[in-house]
């Protein structure tokens, strides 16, 4: 799956870049037609420890999926976003499979 992502604010090192694609990797095994997605990484303006936001935008055929996630790590907050994606692909896979 080809994976943009981009950190605004502060400079992102490989290894940050490489977990994000290999957890989004992971998505295809859940919904094989998954085309692209984008990775938005910021640093939060508040004084809380989570101030780590994770936005991903992942484009499935007829449909866009957007998850937002603000926890105190990123990898946290990539870990979370794609657990909810994996949730919302396997419902799309199912209602797929409902109206075939």
């Amino acid at each position: 799956m080809k994976v943009h992502a981009q950190s605004v604010n502060f400079n992102a090192d490989g290894e940050l870049f490489n977990f994000v694609q290999t957890r989004l990797d992971k998505l295809e095994t859940f919904y094989s037609k998954v085309i692209s997605s984008e990775v938005y990484m910021k640093l939060g303006n508040t004084k809380s420890k989570e101030n780590k936001i994770v936005e991903i935008k992942l484009n499935v055929p007829k449909d866009k999926f957007i998850i937002k996630k603000q926890c105190k790590t990123f990898e946290e907050a990539v870990d979370s976003a794609c657990n909810s994606l994996e949730r919302k692909l396997i419902k799309k896979k199912e209602k797929i499979r409902a109206h075939a």
